[in-house]
């Protein structure tokens, strides 16, 4: 019998950033691209929507970033240091604990500039991200800091819309409320996927398919399988529609696992709002970032983390576990009068955020339902540790160090100035880490390391780059480089 008819060349499935960077790399080379995206037009963009974006590229400073991002009157008055292909190589296998796969790492580091400026050559738009990365000094200069420095205009919403706009302008054909669900096979190769929609379901077929559905992180049965108990309590900070299907899709093919399936992404998450969970309009305004400037605790008065054990980028992905584990899966972040004023606006004054104030630690501790012998121990014991020979620097590590149980290695700062504020957190988790086996170049693996035909892979469905942790911004370079590398071959 002849073979069925082929709906279009290259099929994709997700509609996030590493979607949309595929999907312009394959009609690029003149492919047929249909992109199936989950949500309608409203909930469409994956986790990328719900992102700050900020993209970890490399680079060699102010004047190489000034020929293509986004012009702003600041710049004359901006310092910002190179950041090297060795220094994103090591910041990578420092925060996975080497867990990082060296090939793909090679792949990131030494194309995502480049991708970057591609897509930026397309018609997306970045520029330096002074409201997140950049320390304002006194004298009105800004010190960028931390590696992360780049990020496209107007966040996710932003990043999404430029995508959607060169995609259509490119002809490609993005079908919103298409759930695939499963991968249609001709002998060993894979030919098309079928896909759920509110008038039924339907099957596309294609030569190749392009997974970029994401992880599995917002079935809370699947995060509870692989992440462990108390993972099913977490907060889904993005997309609703990352439930797991096409990576089940994949491995009941025989692709085999890639990457850490134990961990994941996760932040600090406002506690208490009623609406956070995949919150579009708040996006990254429920996340508590400034938490290496005070101290945090859990519900029995403890601390129980190192808050400046590293800059921000590089633990903050990381200690949203953390709170997962303690008494209640809550925390609070602990600042003073004097710490206050250098918190990030767009996070901690938000309206309605979960945040108690008094004049005194007793009072506040009483507000919080924390035991107030037990809190007012605990700073004590903190401000009696700080070494204060040392200068405060929140643009260094400073060595400013609490020796005290845990340590706070950087920024330890007195809490002694009322009022004193505590802001509730608990765990919001972003992506897992676990994924699909594949190879640079994004075809989809066995386990024994057999290409699976017609099957590509990017974006976080790719397993292998993290693992327990992430430098902040890595996530999107991954999506951008292995999306553009899986389309050009696709």
């Amino acid at each position: 019998m002849p073979a069925a008819p082929l709906d279009t060349d290259v099929i994709i499935v997700g509609g996030g950033n590493a979607g949309f960077t595929a999907a312009h790399a394959a009609a690029e080379r003149g492919r047929r691209v249909i992109l199936l995206e989950a949500g309608e037009a409203d909930m469409a963009g994956g986790n990328s929507f719900y992102t700050a974006g900020a993209t970890r590229i490399t680079h060699s400073g102010l004047d190489e970033l000034r020929e293509w991002l986004e012009p702003d009157e600041r710049w004359a008055t901006t310092v910002v240091p190179p950041y090297t292909a060795d220094e994103y190589r090591a910041d990578l296998e420092k925060v996975t604990e080497g867990r990082n796969d060296p090939e793909l790492t090679e792949v990131l580091v030494s194309e995502v500039t480049s991708t970057l400026r591609w897509l930026q050559g397309k018609g997306l738009k970045y520029r330096l991200m002074y409201e997140r990365q950049a320390y304002e000094r006194p004298d009105g200069s800004y010190l960028f800091w931390g590696g992360l420095h780049v990020g496209n205009v107007g966040g996710g919403e932003g990043l999404i819309a430029d995508h959607t706009r060169v995609a259509q302008e490119s002809g490609i054909d993005i079908r919103y409320g298409h759930r695939a669900t499963e991968l249609l096979v001709d002998g060993d190769r894979v030919v098309g996927v079928r896909a759920t929609t509110g008038e039924g379901e339907v099957e596309l077929r294609a030569e190749s398919v392009i997974l970029t559905a994401g992880g599995f992180e917002a079935n809370p049965e699947l995060r509870r399988e692989y992440l462990g108990e108390g993972w099913e309590n977490a907060k889904v900070r993005g997309t609703p529609y990352n439930q797991g299907d096409m990576l089940r899709a994949a491995l009941e093919l025989g692709a085999g696992r890639g990457g850490d399936w134990h961990t994941c992404h996760s932040v600090q998450w406002d506690a208490f709002l009623p609406e956070n969970e995949s919150n579009r309009e708040l996006t990254n305004r429920l996340t508590r970032q400034s938490y290496p400037l005070g101290i945090i605790v859990n519900r029995d008065g403890e601390r129980f983390l190192d808050e400046g054990a590293d800059f921000r980028n590089y633990t903050y992905a990381k200690y949203g576990k953390e709170i997962l584990r303690q008494p209640g899966s809550v925390a609070w972040q602990i600042f003073d009068a004097k710490l206050r004023p250098m918190l990030r606006v767009e996070e901690y004054d938000m309206p309605g955020i979960s945040v108690e104030q008094a004049d005194t630690i007793e009072e506040l501790a009483e507000k919080i339902g924390v035991d107030p012998a037990a809190l007012v121990e605990t700073v004590r014991s903190f401000n009696a540790s700080i070494d204060r020979d040392k200068p405060f620097d929140p643009t260094v590590k400073d060595a400013r160090r609490a020796d005290t149980t845990p340590p706070k290695s950087n920024w330890a700062a007195e809490l002694e100035t009322g009022p004193f504020y505590a802001f509730g957190v608990t765990c919001g988790i972003t992506f897992t880490f676990g994924g699909l086996k594949s190879d640079t170049e994004g075809r989809v693996l066995s386990e024994s390391g057999d290409e699976i035909a017609g099957l590509y892979v990017a974006g976080e469905m790719l397993g292998g780059l993290f693992s327990n942790n992430y430098p902040g911004g890595s996530g999107l370079a991954a999506g951008v480089v292995f999306g553009r590398r899986a389309g050009a071959i696709a």
